[in-house]
């Protein structure tokens, strides 16, 4: 038997199980960290509120769910969730399981984001005349956003791998589409170099992407920052 066949290869890096496969894991990577980026944003902002139940609640928050192993959050949305009779799909099952399990990295992001703007720009803000609202939203969160950037695109690496482990629920993903494909054929190493490959690709692909964006944007940041620096410099001092 040979070890290596290279027909099998690049019959499989075409094959439309693996292709399909490798769709759904995109929008599965992209569709579930939107969805973190939000709750996580939103489990931050709750964490900066001056109370004892909020700040309880986002450090439980946070603690459960980086302490809960993401496959055991799966199987528990897909397997033990219908013994309470609540029963989710296959898709609805691998959504919620991966929003959960990344949202308190991304909420950990925003808020020592959020913190790391100096508390003199909120202040000089209020000597203005500014609301809170209109503070966090026009002067603070801009600034922050400059700062989760970097920090939120690398978490599109770690959420791409982790799409892997919806294969546990039965959810056909480009590991499983990998895996299925082997049960045919027999040919692992072709099978699951295709799988690597793409994996890479993917990666690079949206690394290049993230470089670009962020050299774009910390330009367009700067421009638009400094004229505001400076007012609520200004507005400070009287």
């Amino acid at each position: 038997m040979h070890v290596w066949d290279w027909s099998v290869f690049f019959n499989n890096l075409v094959h439309p199980a693996i292709l399909t496969g490798l769709w759904t894991t995109i929008w599965l990577t992209l569709l579930t960290l939107l969805l973190a980026i939000v709750l996580g944003t939103v489990v931050a902002l709750v964490g900066r509120i001056d109370s004892f139940l909020a700040r309880g609640f986002y450090q439980g928050y946070v603690a459960f769910f980086r302490a809960t192993p993401l496959l055991v959050q799966l199987v528990f949305l897909y397997s033990a969730l219908p013994q309470m009779g609540i029963r989710l799909s296959v898709i609805e099952a691998a959504i919620i399981g991966l929003m959960l399990s990344e949202s308190p990295y991304v909420a950990e992001i925003v808020r020592s984001s959020l913190s790391a703007v100096p508390t003199t720009q909120w202040e000089a803000s209020k000597a203005i005349g500014m609301r809170p609202l209109s503070i966090m939203r026009w002067i603070i969160f801009p600034q922050a956003l400059r700062i989760a950037v970097p920090p939120l695109g690398n978490e599109f690496v770690r959420q791409l791998k982790n799409t892997s482990l919806v294969s546990v629920i039965s959810m056909t993903e480009l590991f499983r589409a990998t895996d299925n494909l082997t049960q045919t054929n027999f040919r692992v190493l072709e099978a699951l170099s295709v799988a690597t490959i793409y994996y890479l690709g993917v990666t690079a692909i949206w690394t290049l992407l993230q470089d670009a964006f962020e050299r774009r944007n910390s330009k367009w940041f700067a421009d638009a920052g400094a004229p505001k620096a400076e007012t609520l410099k200004t507005a400070a001092a009287v």
